[in-house]
This record gives C-alpha cells, sequence and structure tokens, in this order.
C-alpha cells in the first residue's frame, strides 16, 4: 500500500466511492435481470410471490427516492407511516406490479434518473455523519437517528435483497441467471 493509499485509508476520503460503487453494482443486477424482457414479461409472477421484475424496479426506485429525500432534508421527506390510510398502503402495494400502461424501459429510466441523483448527492453532501430522526414508523425506534452513511448501507442492502429477489424471479420466468 502507498503512502496516498494508506492517508486515504486513514481519512475515509474513497469511503464515498466505495458506497457508490457497491450500490452500481447492485443496481446493475436489478438491471440485469430484466434484459431482453417483453413488458409483460416483466409484470408477470412467476413465484408464490407477488413480486414481478417491473415491480421490483419500480419499489427500488421509489426506495432509493425516499432515503435520498431524507439524506438532504430529513424526516419530512418521509411519509409518517403512522398516520397512512388504506388508500396509500394500497398506493405502495403497487408499487411491487407493473401497472396497466407502464413499461419496463419507462421503469428502467426513472430508475436511472433517481440513481443519477442519488449518485450526485452522495457526492456532494457535505458530512456523512449527518443524522436525522427517522421518520414515524412502527418498525422504527421513536428516538433513533440515521445518519447519510446509515442510510446509504440501508440503500445498498435493499438493492441488493431485491437484486437476488429479481434473480430467482428472471430463472423462474425463462431460466436466465444473473449472478450465477
Amino acid at each position: 500500500m502507498s503512502a496516498n493509499d494508506t492517508a486515504a485509508a486513514n481519512t475515509g476520503s474513497d469511503e464515498r466511492a466505495d458506497f457508490l460503487q457497491a450500490l452500481g453494482q447492485h443496481r446493475h443486477f436489478l438491471r440485469f435481470a430484466t434484459r431482453d424482457l417483453t413488458d409483460e414479461q416483466a409484470g408477470q409472477r412467476t413465484t408464490a410471490s407477488e413480486l414481478c421484475l417491473g415491480g421490483l424496479v419500480k419499489h427500488v426506485t421509489s426506495v432509493e427516492r425516499g432515503w435520498a429525500g431524507f439524506m438532504a432534508e430529513g424526516p419530512s421527506a418521509m411519509p409518517d407511516f403512522t398516520a397512512m390510510t388504506e388508500a396509500d398502503f394500497a398506493k405502495r402495494v403497487d408499487e411491487f406490479k407493473m401497472l396497466p400502461g407502464e413499461t419496463l424501459a419507462g421503469v428502467l429510466d426513472a430508475y436511472e434518473k433517481v440513481a443519477a441523483a442519488t449518485d450526485e448527492l452522495v457526492a456532494s453532501l457535505p458530512d456523512l455523519g449527518a443524522a436525522h430522526p427517522l421518520p414515524k414508523a412502527p418498525w422504527f425506534d421513536g428516538d433513533a437517528k440515521w445518519s447519510a452513511r446509515r442510510v446509504l448501507m440501508h440503500i445498498i442492502a435493499e438493492t441488493a435483497q431485491h437484486a437476488g429477489h429479481a434473480d430467482i424471479i428472471r430463472e423462474s420466468l425463462d431460466g436466465a441467471k444473473t449472478m450465477g
């Protein structure tokens, strides 16, 4: 390891690049699972789950958009999950489906735009350690705060988890594998 590499490791100056590289890799696997599919195939359920490939991309897009907003603006960028109505929850369920009129190309384009905005935000944040209180939700501790760093780890984990789901769905659809 050179002196410059050691200095970078000690200061964490490559941390943003590491986060963006990991996130980019999992985004690639998620998108790759949709390669060469028709809109109909992207909306098809292939397992006992309600999940489809286009819906997974839509969901990850929404999740990343929300958490990027949280990093920039705090909990006001996120819904108050404790006050959501049935209609709000129904809308969230639709994130996991390809709805009439939606196309795979459109879903992937929306994801690409959110990914670019997130990458730009991460590069420009003054401090990855800056933390905000979490939004109101039954699954969060009332006093918990997450830093931008913690949010990025969450986005990476969410994307990786759903990329794995996408791999299984794609293999069930036509035998194509994403990661193997």
